[in-house]
């Protein structure tokens, strides 16, 4: 039986993706690891203060001007969060071996959560989500939260 669930914005989330994409992908074509450093913290500020990293975007521009409507849906956040949160750790790793020289390893992880985001932007599935859900299942201290009713976990919930 799945636990109650919040109410999660996923056009937030999925502004968020698009965003960390775009950035990473930037920084990779303009060849700017600051870039990739920039993306990294954005979306570890955002898991520290719990939300998504660009949402001063979605919230500030995107949503009031009607760019892009609110999707609400019964979901857990702290999946969200702990994707958001790994991603950012390895985009920051990412950044790191980048400014050591190490540009194979560097755009390789950078790629790796070009990849993650756009399968869950274009597919709506989360791998972070799935960790989650998977830790949770095998009572991981932290790891409290089940997906929510019908839903495969790492699956965007139905609305």
């Amino acid at each position: 039986m799945a636990a109650a669930t919040s109410k999660v914005d996923h056009s937030s989330l999925r502004v968020n993706q698009a965003l960390i994409i775009l950035g990473l992908l930037a920084g990779f074509v303009f060849d700017v690891p600051w870039i990739v450093a920039g993306v990294a913290f954005v979306m570890l500020l955002g898991t520290a203060i719990g939300r998504p990293g660009f949402f001063f975007l979605y919230l500030g521009v995107l949503r009031p001007t009607g760019i892009v409507k609110p999707d609400v849906l019964s979901d857990n956040p702290e999946p969200h969060r702990f994707a958001q949160g790994f991603g950012g750790v390895v985009a920051g790793l990412a950044a790191v071996l980048l400014f050591l020289g190490a540009p194979p390893a560097g755009w390789a992880l950078a790629w790796l959560v070009i990849a993650l985001a756009a399968l869950n932007l274009f597919v709506g599935f989360c791998v972070g989500c799935a960790v989650y859900y998977w830790l949770a299942r095998i009572q991981v201290p932290g790891f409290a939260k089940l997906p929510p009713a019908g839903t495969v976990p790492g699956m965007r919930p139905r609305t």
